[in-house]
């Protein structure tokens, strides 16, 4: 699907995915589950960069969630650390990839109680960000 990704890419991606899961202050179960079954039904299709362990690369989407999930660092935070590594590496974020970004967002955000107020201005700052 996508050629030359890497390492650095999966970990912004999981600071936004915990950026929107941790916008209303708390990740719920739920959400770090959806995430994970995002993972495996989309993201490890996306390419095949590895880590230095020689596994698909994409599962730094869930190890970085789950270890800022430990951390619980300041959601917004992550959302702009991520929306400046999008800004510096524009290349990979072609329409493809965004709707796949938007797509695992909406689905975190709708695992635990459907989307509340805090999520979906962060889903809406985020669509602003991947349409510029």
């Amino acid at each position: 699907m996508f050629k030359n990704l890497n390492i650095n890419f999966y970990q912004n991606v999981a600071k936004l995915f915990y950026a929107i899961a941790a916008a209303d202050k708390v990740v719920h179960p739920e959400e770090f589950k959806t995430l994970k079954e995002c993972v495996s039904s989309e993201w490890l299709a996306v390419d095949a960069t590895e880590d230095e362990y020689k596994s698909d690369a994409a599962y730094q989407i869930e190890i970085v969630f789950d270890w800022l999930a430990e951390e619980q660092p300041d959601a917004d935070t992550c959302f702009n650390e991520f929306i400046a590594y999008k800004n510096e590496h524009k290349y990979f974020f072609t329409e493809e990839m965004n709707s796949l970004i938007l797509k695992t967002a909406a689905m975190i955000t709708s695992a635990f109680s459907g989307q509340n107020k805090s999520e979906l201005i962060m889903l809406s700052k985020l669509s602003i960000e991947l349409a510029k």
